[in-house]
């Protein structure tokens, strides 16, 4: 495996299948984690090194939203960081797949990564509310709250669904594998608005405070409603794993 293009050839036969994936996931992150990987195979990184990578570039940039007065540079900066964060997420992974050298610490990495993300954006989003927004109401403060307890669960839920169901299919044996379904474009259209690279996107209108809140608001709502059909859709899934 020498040059960049033949290890981007052996990258590209190691992705993970696309179902549930977005339009943004699946031509925008994943090819640019691609990208990254194959770069970080040439640099001699291993896959927990990009992850701490990925963390370094996320944390610093919500470290910014919170401690820096809002501006169109700002948000550029930001938004750049966050990208980039989300493009070396994956990259990680797609790294540990090519070199075979994945294993449950960097699983647990990985996530621990992603919990920290997940709690932290709300958060620097909370902060720079506080400290530098005009907010027309003190009840804003509450939004960012209540969109990092849609986060947190939604993850933590899809974790569990995914590890349960897992389990439960290993219990059975290999019988009651069930065969992946083919990547629908409908539903990659669909979870454009949950997909965390466009949530990512909405950080370019930061140096705008009216236009941040209007966008960070109308992902809170679309995220909830997300989260309600998820909550839906993994419970039955679940019950009728148990049934079956």
């Amino acid at each position: 495996m020498g040059s960049t293009g033949t290890v981007l050839r052996e990258l590209r036969g190691a992705q993970k299948s696309a179902k549930g994936v977005s339009l943004y996931s699946r031509y925008v992150n994943r090819p640019a984690g691609r990208v990254l990987a194959a770069g970080a195979f040439r640099a001699g990184l291993t896959p927990n090194q990009v992850t701490l990578a990925s963390a370094l570039f996320t944390y610093g940039a919500l470290a910014a939203v919170a401690l820096v007065e809002p501006s169109g540079t700002l948000a550029v900066l930001v938004c750049g960081a966050l990208v980039l964060g989300f493009a070396l997420d994956s990259a990680d992974g797609q790294l540990a797949r090519l070199t075979g050298r994945g294993g449950p610490d960097g699983e647990w990495l990985d996530h621990v990564v992603d919990c920290g993300k997940l709690v932290l954006v709300h958060t620097a989003v909370l902060i720079s509310f506080y400290r530098f927004g005009e907010l027309p109401s003190d009840a804003w403060l509450l939004l960012p709250l209540g969109f990092q307890l849609v986060a947190v669960v939604t993850f933590c839920a899809g974790l569990l669904r995914e590890q349960l169901g897992r389990a439960a299919a290993s219990a059975r044996g290999p019988s009651w594998a069930v065969p992946a379904a083919p990547a629908s474009q409908v539903r990659a259209v669909f979870l454009l608005p949950a997909d965390y690279g466009v949530f990512c996107l909405v950080f370019l209108l930061l140096g705008a405070p009216g236009a941040f809140r209007a966008g960070y608001a109308v992902l809170a709502v679309v995220h909830t409603l997300f989260l309600a059909a998820f909550l839906t859709k993994w419970f039955r899934e679940l019950k009728a794993l148990r049934a079956g």
